[in-house]
């Protein structure tokens, strides 16, 4: 027999031979213990079930928020870069662009709870407590105007948190409803003839003006800038405990503001002469779409104005690019209005 043959033969004797002892149990590991189980049976479902108990309230979870997610999803969770914002996007899902946020979107607290508890922060995973994980998800909740700043999450309140996108999800009837509509020949038909623009960037100069913009402009900026000289002779010397109060009140705005000197335009644009400052006029700064259609109507920082907005931003203009969620107690819109006059440009 050539060798060839005999080693052939020796492995089919040998697999013979283990065929026995491989075709049961292979000897390895032993069952899970309970324990370990627990570990990792982490689900939360919708009506609360897998929670464990513990509770976390606003201000905690801004604090823990602070040093644990703002780098990624910003001071008031409204994203960094191309890290996901966790706040905003009200209104929003029917628009080409929608902005899916925790407040927006998910239909479920469960998810937010869930994913936090397993997956957060990056890089991190699975250190926080449960406290810290009510108190981030009871922050997350009020920086999408949910709950009150004194609202406290728990494993027994957290049934009491409605999503406002909870009944946005249906059954996927695409094949159905849609697939049809996009397999046959296209329309071509009651195409518009032309495209009109609705609304001018002039502050940002990248639109041209007509003679007739500039002729309806020119009423407009001549009224702002009437009641911005209204605003500087009416004002009065703030009162220094009220500014003391208010430099305070403004380190919650310090993360995308900055005032003094040497201030520039960081996240927002720098408060520099604010009060009675024409709104959307900072240089270099980019504005959102809706604040420079209410600039071209010609809106003026008044301390009123300022503190309607302060109190909800998102509220007094939709669509705002300020992610703060706002000031909720007069003293402190008032304190804010003190500090920031004390700024010129």
């Amino acid at each position: 027999m050539s060798k060839y043959l005999e080693t052939a033969a020796l492995l089919a004797a040998t697999c013979l031979i283990s065929a026995p002892a491989l075709a049961g149990d292979f000897g390895l590991g032993r069952p899970a213990l309970p324990e370990e189980i627990a570990a990792w049976n982490l689900d939360v479902r919708p009506d609360g079930t897998g929670l464990p108990a513990g509770s976390g309230d606003v201000a905690t979870g801004e604090a823990i928020f602070a040093e644990r997610c703002a780098s990624c999803h910003g001071d008031f969770a409204e994203g960094v870069g191309n890290w996901p914002k966790l706040a905003g996007g009200e209104g929003t899902l029917a628009d080409p662009d929608p902005v899916k946020t925790v407040g927006s979107y998910w239909p479920y607290l469960s998810t937010t709870w869930d994913y936090i508890n397993r997956s957060m922060p990056f890089g991190d995973a699975q250190s926080l407590e449960a406290d810290e994980v009510y108190a981030i998800t009871a922050y997350i909740l009020y920086s999408n105007y949910l709950v009150d700043d004194d609202f406290v999450l728990s494993n027994e309140t957290f049934g009491d948190v409605q999503m406002p996108n909870a009944d946005g999800f249906i059954i996927d009837d695409r094949a159905e409803t849609e697939y049809p509509k996009f397999t046959g020949e296209p329309c071509m038909q009651d195409c518009k003839d032309e495209v009109k623009i609705t609304m001018r960037a002039r502050v940002l100069d990248v639109t041209p003006q007509t003679e007739e913009d500039a002729a309806t402009a020119e009423p407009v900026e001549e009224a702002a800038e009437a009641v911005v000289q209204e605003v500087a002779e009416a004002a009065p010397a703030p009162d220094p405990e009220l500014v003391a109060q208010g430099e305070k009140v403004f380190r919650k705005c310090k993360a995308c503001h900055q005032v003094g000197e040497k201030a520039k335009n960081r996240v927002g644009p720098h408060l520099n002469g604010i009060v009675g400052r024409a709104a959307g006029s900072v240089d270099g700064f980019r504005y959102s779409t809706p604040l420079l259609k209410r600039a071209e109507q010609g809106l003026v920082w008044t301390p009123e104005e300022l503190t309607a907005f302060l109190a909800s931003p998102k509220k007094y203009l939709k669509g705002t690019k300020m992610s703060f969620n706002g000031l909720r107690k007069d003293a402190d819109l008032e304190a804010i209005n003190a500090y920031l006059s004390t700024f010129t440009e």
